[in-house]
């Protein structure tokens, strides 16, 4: 599923290119005719996220609410102005190298610098390639709603929630929402935070996942950050000492920082220059515990756990974090 840092990197695709523009709107699938048909013709005026929530705000009081849940994924196409180009240049500069792609092709060598006709796919990870043909493209696939301008066209794909909304009812939703550290001031998200988990009997490695408490977390980011801190994830959250859950929010803003960034979830500190290369390249060698079972700890050599926790899996040292 796609964490925060990803979904913040698609508002701000949005942002780029859409973002006062007039917008032609369509189901291709047929499941969203009636909210497209809402959409249809009127510009956007803004777009941004909440954790794992996308907001697109249009004309006439109408908002998109998407949330891409473990399966969904934006497509854009056209002469889009790709943010992950500078990002990959950016690390292409640190890191020495003349080319650099993931071996998940997150960060694709042929990423445009300038706007010109390419696609990228927009998910849980980040795939770029140069278009051929026609703009824009017939919809292929099942694709919930196209939203179309002069130059740049956007194709939602398989989310968990695609709906139309007024304010009232946006605000209400985002008023359920865990502080995100891309939204609220620092000391108000930190202290809406720290408020709710020290009230918590529920086991912290639950209540990173709970995205009423903190929101933009995900599987990876909360074994990683468990482990960065050296808690154990079935520690109450209220047995916690106030100085930790303050600290944990503290470096949830910064792996959020990293993550929108580098369009990956680097949640590994200090590294030298071979080490910031392998990590970039490798997505195994960007985290400390997550997906490692049974490999040795990082630290202490101790093999790493895996269990469920409310049926998704958690990656800890039984060693570090005991």
């Amino acid at each position: 599923m796609p964490e925060g840092h990803s979904v913040h990197r698609i508002a701000r695709q949005f942002q780029r290119n859409f973002v006062g523009r007039r917008v032609t709107a369509s189901s291709p699938q047929g499941r969203f005719e009636t909210g497209a048909a809402e959409l249809d013709g009127i510009r956007m005026l803004a777009a941004f996220a909440v954790g794992k929530q996308l907001f697109i705000e249009f004309e006439h009081d109408r908002w998109l609410r998407v949330h891409l849940g473990l399966y969904g994924a934006w497509d854009f196409a056209g002469k889009i102005l790709s943010e992950a180009a500078f990002a990959a240049a950016q690390r292409r500069i640190k890191t020495r190298l003349d080319t650099l792609e993931d071996d998940a092709g997150e960060n694709s060598p042929h990423s445009i610098g300038a706007p010109r006709l390419a696609r990228i796919r927009m998910a849980e990870e980040e795939k770029l390639s140069v278009i051929t043909g026609n703009f824009p493209a017939d919809p292929v696939g099942a694709v919930r709603v196209r939203l179309l301008t002069t130059t740049a066209v956007a194709d939602l794909r398989g989310p968990t929630a695609c709906e139309v909304l007024d304010g009232a009812e946006v605000r209400a939703v985002m008023a359920r929402l865990g502080p995100d550290p891309l939204v609220d001031d620092a000391e108000v998200g930190e202290e809406r935070f720290a408020t709710k988990v020290l009230k918590k009997p529920t086991p912290i490695g639950l209540l990173l996942m709970d995205q009423s408490v903190v929101s933009g977390i995900g599987n990876v980011y909360r074994a990683e950050l468990l482990f960065r801190n050296r808690l154990n994830p079935k520690t109450p959250g209220k047995l916690i000492p106030e100085e930790l859950v303050r600290e944990l929010w503290k470096d949830w803003s910064r792996l959020l920082v990293v993550g929108v960034k580098l369009g990956q979830m680097m949640t590994m500190d200090d590294l030298d220059e071979d080490g910031y290369r392998a990590a970039l390249v490798r997505r195994d060698s960007r985290h400390w515990v997550y997906h490692r079972t049974g490999l040795p700890c990082r630290i202490c050599r101790t093999p790493i756990a895996m269990e469920l926790a409310a049926t998704r899996k958690l990656y800890w040292c039984p060693s570090c974090q005991e």
